[in-house]
């Protein structure tokens, strides 16, 4: 497995005075406009050793797939030197309507460290909006272009960065009747991909643990199915405990201590957790419905699942020790697969209507239900750490594969993995 080694120094005390002009605020993307206007930032080659340049193609690549930003030309910029020590030249900067601009400088220290500076310019006030520095090993820049991704969108749109993450999901591959689906792990932006099974059984449901080191998953044998395990950093790899029928959708909690899961025992599903230091198992559901997809809300306190009880799959949310259940959702068609939100405010889920199916979000007090995509099959919405956008599964009739929609809905995109995918689940944010 990959290390990561990455550390954020302190910001630069740079004290650059603002250009004579009328006085401004800063610029300030707004999130929830969607792709109505994305904000026109130019981001030019970091000087210094060569790999200034991919950092520069890495952090216009993730601000453009947000949506909320269009990285201009390469080609309409001033020509001279960018020296992230000089004030910019913003007039040359504006007659590209250039709104923002990101400069940068990589240098190599005696260690063979790369050190990389950089500054957020707001081009029409004069203004520096931000400055720092970043060391890496040479191995692992593709994270320091993400780390000031990340802080980019953080200082212009108020909300936290989501592109230093990693996505497992499961890779799908062979003819429809002979399905391969093998466990893989990639960066957010399709960069680094890794098998992390063998193809040689099934793997469904994979979910990260909140400190991005385990992986839980299903896998299905012709024996029966399991619950296991992985340690990202170790390889290690362990079944969570021996059941008679099928065990399903596991879900981490928030602290990574329990294991939320589905089982079915003697012809009737429900909702299960384990406690993975004791390997106590707890039943959380009785009803003679079946109880499937647990997600603990980010405080550990309640936990958001699917249930036919009522006679169509619905959301219900409970206490996380199985007490006082109450129904969600209650509109028609069919619900599955919900998944509590970073933030704790809203619950993302499939639903079918007919032969249309959805990736909806609905508050936690069950209010403001909105679908955001619709489409032959949609379905396993993931959230990013932010609880911006998300993640899922989309298959037009051609195969799965892997697509992004935001809490607007207006920006609906493929993902950067070109193949076959389902089962899609975001990492939080890198340590």
């Amino acid at each position: 497995m990959r290390s990561w080694i990455l550390s954020l120094a302190a910001a630069l005390a740079l004290g650059w005075a603002p250009l004579a002009g009328p006085a401004r605020a800063d610029i300030v993307v707004n999130v929830d406009q969607g792709a109505m206007q994305p904000l026109p930032i130019a981001v030019p080659v970091f000087s210094g050793a060569p790999v200034g340049a991919q950092l520069q193609q890495v952090v216009a690549a993730d601000l453009a797939r947000s949506g909320l930003f269009r990285p201009l030309d390469p080609a309409t910029f001033p020509t001279g030197s960018q020296d992230v020590n000089s004030q910019p030249a913003f007039d040359a900067w504006k007659a590209i309507s250039a709104q923002g601009l990101i400069t940068g400088q990589v240098t190599t220290d005696a260690d063979g460290h790369l050190r990389v500076n950089f500054r957020l310019w707001d081009v029409y006030a004069g203004d520096q909006l931000l400055g720092l520095q970043l060391s890496s090993t040479p191995a692992n820049w593709r994270r320091v272009a993400h780390k000031i991704a990340d802080a980019v969108y953080e200082k212009l749109t108020g909300e936290q960065g989501y592109f230093d993450t990693r996505i497992v999901f499961a890779a799908e591959s062979g003819p429809r009747g002979k399905r391969i689906r093998r466990l893989e792990i990639m960066d957010q932006d399709g960069a680094n991909p890794s098998y992390l099974t063998d193809g040689s059984y099934q793997v469904f449901f994979p979910h990260m643990s909140a400190n991005s080191q385990e992986v839980t998953y299903m896998a299905l044998r012709p024996t029966g199915s399991a619950v296991y395990l992985l340690n990202l950093q170790t390889g290690r790899q362990e079944a969570l405990g021996r059941f008679q029928g099928m065990v399903f959708a596991p879900r981490f909690s928030p602290d990574g201590g329990r294991v939320a899961f589905s089982a079915d025992k003697a012809g009737n599903t429900d909702i299960y957790v384990m406690n993975l230091a004791s390997r106590a198992v707890t039943r959380l559901t009785s009803d003679p419905g079946i109880d499937t997809s647990p997600s603990f809300s980010p405080d550990g306190a309640q936990i958001v699942f699917n249930s036919d009880r009522g006679g169509s799959p619905q959301l219900y949310v409970m206490s996380a020790d199985g007490s006082n259940v109450r129904r969600l959702s209650f509109g028609s068609g069919r619900y599955t697969t919900p998944v509590w939100s970073p933030d704790g405010k809203l619950i993302a889920f499939t639903k079918q209507e007919g032969s249309e199916f959805h990736i909806g979000v609905i508050k936690a007090d069950g209010s403001g239900e909105r679908l955001l995509t619709t489409s032959y099959l949609d379905e396993g919405p993931s959230w990013a750490p932010n609880s911006r956008v998300l993640i899922f599964a989309r298959d037009t009739g051609y195969g799965s594969h892997l697509w992004t929609v935001d809490v607007s809905g207006k920006l609906l995109a493929a993902a950067p993995y070109p193949l076959g995918a389902s089962d899609p689940a975001w990492s939080a944010l890198l340590p």
